[in-house]
């Protein structure tokens, strides 16, 4: 029998009830400012910005930014209170954002807020204020990082004696499963020129940023780029890291993925299948030139030949997830109607290295090796999820594999490229933290001891893909100390403070808290996020505060597995004893490894470890400091230290290492706060890394049409393929109530109660697409590619027939210009549409002066001066919002204008209805005018 868990605090339309809204994705969340200024409220309930609209399973909430929100790699999302309400669809202005509720119960008086990477983007009314902090980190003054850590015997960061070529190569477009335009085949290609044999290839995968730019300074993520626009060459912003490798003996190439960038919106997993097509498509390529190098282009040929049995991956923020896809993908195979490269797979991925990513889908490649830079100071993926490429690859593989996570003191999202770096980039680039916001920042602020300069963090970035290279292709344990945890430097990397930890490899599974876990004295086991159906607290709740990377939301509010042992002590001797359900074994290991988590900005820390096994006998095996990392209100640096203390003293006291059952951490400093996240028998050195046989699942989407009555089930369609069995977590909305059911499958090749069955009813009104849709999670011994799919009903009512109608188009001063857009017949959707603002062909054209400033600001985004014709009056196209709501027939389109006191001609504008229910490409209406005469 299978169990079905409820899981409570709803968030109904994380993912089940979303509407198909036109428009490019926008997700670049700016950071804030120190404090988080709460909404202003427009009409005493709604914030401002935000409103309902539709009603029933049609019903969706509007948030409206007062500017566009920059394009980047986290994903838009909207909360009530704490709660994830989903991800919305953003509007072609990038300032409209709207999410399908479904059967979300939400009031005009929830606390709505937008965010991004746990950014905040509406505080305030602005698209570039506070982070979500509920609590604030301690305001002492950060710790002092005392003296440098001890330098490796080994320095991956100096270059090798390898003479360099490099060049660029250009092949022909691709396409990829759904997304309708073709995507460049472009890498730049930099390798040894004069080493022998065949050399080991790193390839790097930019993330999502801009994709044109001209001129003019202006940039866009449309896709193919604009007439008079030229792509933004991201894939040339690694050469630093790729002539270090090359200089060292690797073939690199970095390749170009604005394609997928500018059409990712349209990928319900955010791209990432899309990325390791794409991945894989230029590695079969370079298969292809191994076997036939006369073939290849000059780039590829003016290198040493290249070995695709040791490849390394390196993915940039969603690159990063793209490589974890394609690292994947490599040892099974996706379903052919999701993936872009149907051949063989002639390569062997040895690693990967992920740099400020996105995992979506929270499903690491558990089997390949990974290294996981999380930039301290990242604005953009400011949640530094990545740390999910570690700890959620516990249990799940064979556990051979190295899992390393490098926190970067100081380091940004942006600087690791250089083509997203001011000064460096050739289209225009910013700082990602600060996005203008000149609010001091103890730790992010340019300038700060703790910050590092592009230059710096780039040169550390290199080190630590130097590193993990060595480790991961070269086998060479002597950098393993650099990526492990054990507190070693690379003095190329000076002056960047960087701290390690890991699982996996020579590390066995000791106490990884769990439901079954039993925590007594100064400590409680407690759950990333909020208070769970058991009635745990939230480990960083409101005696905690702050932010931690280990906590990184999901799609679902709370999810076994994620636990946590928190301790808080006023006195030292403390104790907090940690008992699983069943003994572990510690036999083989040398030490007892454990991450434990403390307060940024705290000193002195000090916990006592102590064992004790099934008999009885306890055995104290040492003590240790923990200082916290440097935090601010705008960072997320609750991160768990790696801290060892050897077993020798259990050996001597004789204590059977192979059934201990206690774990005690007795607090020694006077007053304190710590967070066990997991305890690991360790041993040094690094496994030969073990490939297990595994099943996949992969989650599709069922398309159906709506129809005109009635009610019809259907059931999501689940693919399973690979070898053997394992077990995933199944998570499935509620339609009416959005509380969350999960339940735990075994899966194997051929398995059929998997598919969810999901009811759609008919009716004859216009709407738009609704999606059903459930997710899934390894938990062990399986792979998970597509991680969320379910049943999309198509909407199979024509729209309603617009048309407009002048109500006030020829005004004195100080009137309001009118329009009336009408509909044919209700719909259940909004019917979006604008006024594009054109030029004037005749006379003098209205001007940003001659209209309400108020207004201007508040509707349009803009300031009037310098005074400017209305069609020229912003970088993106200038329009008039023009939208009918569900359930309505009609809207007016309204621009007042004001008495400027001077004589002259009359004024005029021109405009293009446009409008646009379900498509992605907006309907041309009638070109309407309107005329402004003076008021004497």
């Amino acid at each position: 029998m299978i169990r079905v868990v409820r899981v409570v605090a709803a968030a109904g339309a994380i993912f089940a009830l979303t509407a198909g809204i036109p428009g490019p994705a926008q997700a670049q969340t700016p950071a804030g400012s120190r404090a988080e200024a709460p909404p202003e409220r427009a009409d005493g309930n709604l914030p401002k910005g935000w409103r309902f609209t539709g009603t029933g399973a049609e019903r969706q909430v509007v948030w409206t930014s007062s500017e566009r929100v920059p394009m980047g790699d986290a994903r838009v999302e909207f909360y009530a209170g704490d709660r994830l309400l989903g991800r919305p669809v953003p509007a072609r202005d990038g300032r409209s954002f709207t999410l399908r509720l479904g059967g979300a119960r939400i009031d005009s008086q929830a606390d709505l807020r937008a965010l991004a990477g746990g950014r905040r983007l509406d505080a305030a009314g602005t698209a570039s204020t506070a982070p979500a902090r509920r609590n604030p980190v301690p305001t002492a003054p950060a710790a002092p990082q005392g003296a440098k850590p001890p330098a490796n015997a080994v320095d991956p960061g100096l270059p090798g004696t390898y003479r360099t070529a490099s060049g660029e190569y250009a092949l022909k477009s691709v396409r990829l499963p759904g997304l309708p335009q073709t995507v460049e085949m472009r890498a730049t290609v930099v390798g040894p020129a004069d080493a022998p044999g065949k050399r080991p290839v790193a390839l790097f995968l930019h993330g999502r940023h801009s994709t044109c730019y001209d001129a003019k300074g202006e940039v866009t993520g449309d896709w193919p780029c604009p007439a008079g626009t030229k792509p933004i060459p991201s894939h040339q912003g690694y050469l630093r890291a790729q002539r270090l490798l090359a200089s060292q003996g690797y073939v690199t190439l970095s390749i170009s993925a604005n394609g997928i960038n500018g059409q990712d919106y349209r990928a319900e997993d955010g791209g990432a299948q899309a990325r390791s097509s794409l991945v894989r498509l230029h590695l079969a390529r370079w298969a292809d030139w191994a076997a036939r190098r006369s073939a290849a282009p000059a780039a590829a040929r003016a290198v040493a030949p290249a070995d695709l049995s040791r490849v390394m991956l390196v993915g940039h923020s969603r690159g990063g997830e793209g490589v974890n896809r394609a690292a994947l993908d490599s040892l099974s195979r996706p379903p052919a109607d999701q993936d872009g490269h149907r051949g063989p797979v002639r390569w062997t991925i040895r690693g990967n290295v992920l740099i400020g990513p996105t995992i979506f889908g929270q499903n690491p490649a558990a089997d390949v090796p990974s290294t996981t830079i999380l930039p301290g100071c990242d604005g953009d993926v400011s949640d530094l999820q990545g740390e999910i490429y570690v700890d959620g690859t516990r249990g799940v593989g064979n556990g051979s594999a190295l899992h390393s996570a490098v926190y970067m003191v100081g380091a940004n999202h942006n600087y690791f490229n250089s083509e997203w770096t001011p000064g460096q980039a050739q289209a225009p680039a910013e700082d990602d933290f600060g996005y203008g916001d000149d609010t001091p920042d103890p730790v992010c602020t340019p300038g700060a001891e703790t910050r590092l300069t592009a230059t710096q963090q780039q040169a550390a970035g290199a080190t630590y893909i130097a590193a993990a290279a060595r480790l991961f292709v070269a086998g060479d344990d002597k950098v393993l100390p650099l990526l492990d945890g054990s507190g070693s430097r690379a003095p190329s990397a000076d002056p960047a403070r960087v701290l390690t930890h890991a699982v996996g490899a020579h590390r066995t599974a000791a106490f990884l808290p769990g439901s079954s876990t039993t925590v007594t004295g100064s400590g409680r086991l407690c759950t990333p996020s909020g208070a769970d159906p058991s009635g745990r607290k939230g480990c960083l709740s409101a005696d905690g505060g702050g932010a931690s990377p280990h906590f990184a939301s999901w799609d679902v509010p709370s999810e076994p597995g994620r636990e946590a042992v928190a301790m808080r002590w006023s006195s030292a001797g403390s104790t907090a004893a940690v008992r699983p359900a069943s003994p572990v074994t510690l036999a083989g290991a040398d030490a007892l490894a454990l991450r434990v988590m403390v307060p940024p900005n705290s000193s002195g820390t000090r916990l006592e470890v102590a064992v004790t096994d099934i008999e009885g006998r306890r055995a104290t095996l040492g003590q240790a400091r923990i200082d916290g990392l440097p935090g601010s209100e705008r960072t997320v640096s609750y991160w768990g230290r790696e801290i060892r203390v050897p077993l020798a003293a259990a050996a001597m006291a004789k204590l059977d290492l192979k059934h201990i059952r206690t774990l005690e951490l007795k607090s020694r400093s006077r007053s304190g706060q710590a967070w066990l996240i997991d305890a690991w028998g360790w041993r040094p050195g690094t496994p030969a890394v073990r490939v297990s046989a595994l099943p996949r699942v992969d989650i599709g989407r069922l398309t159906v049409k709506e129809g005109d009555s009635g009610m019809r089930t259907y059931r999501v369609p689940v693919h399973v393929s690979g070898q053997g069995s394992g077990t995933i977590r199944v998570f499935v909305p509620d339609p009416d109530t959005g509380e969350f059911a999960h339940r735990t499958v075994t899966v194997r090749p051929g398995s059929q109660d998997i598919g969810v069955p999901f009811t759609v009813r008919g009716n004859t009104r216009y709407g738009y697409d609704l999606e059903q849709s459930m997710l899934v999670k390894a938990v062990r011994g399986a792979l998970v590619g597509s991680y969320r799919g379910g049943v999309t009903a198509r909407n199979d009512d024509p729209m309603p027939q617009v048309t407009v109608k002048p109500i006030a188009a020829d005004v004195t001063e100080g009137k309001t210009l009118t329009w009336r857009i009408s509909l044919s017949a209700v719909a259940d959707a909004d019917i979006r549409g604008e006024f594009l603002l054109l030029p004037v062909t005749e006379g003098t054209e209205l001007s940003t002066t001659d209209v309400d400033p108020r207004w201007l600001r508040d509707t349009v985004g803009v300031d009037p001066l310098p005074s400017r014709p209305l069609s020229v009056m912003s970088d993106f196209s200038p329009y008039l919002s023009a939208s009918v709501e569900a359930g309505k027939l009609s809207t007016e389109v309204k621009l007042p204008t004001v008495e400027d006191g001077l004589r002259e001609p009359a004024e005029s504008l021109r405009a293009q209805v446009l409008t646009w229910g379900q498509s992605w490409d907006p309907v041309p209406g009638p070109v309407v005018t309107g005329t402004v005469r003076d008021a004497s």
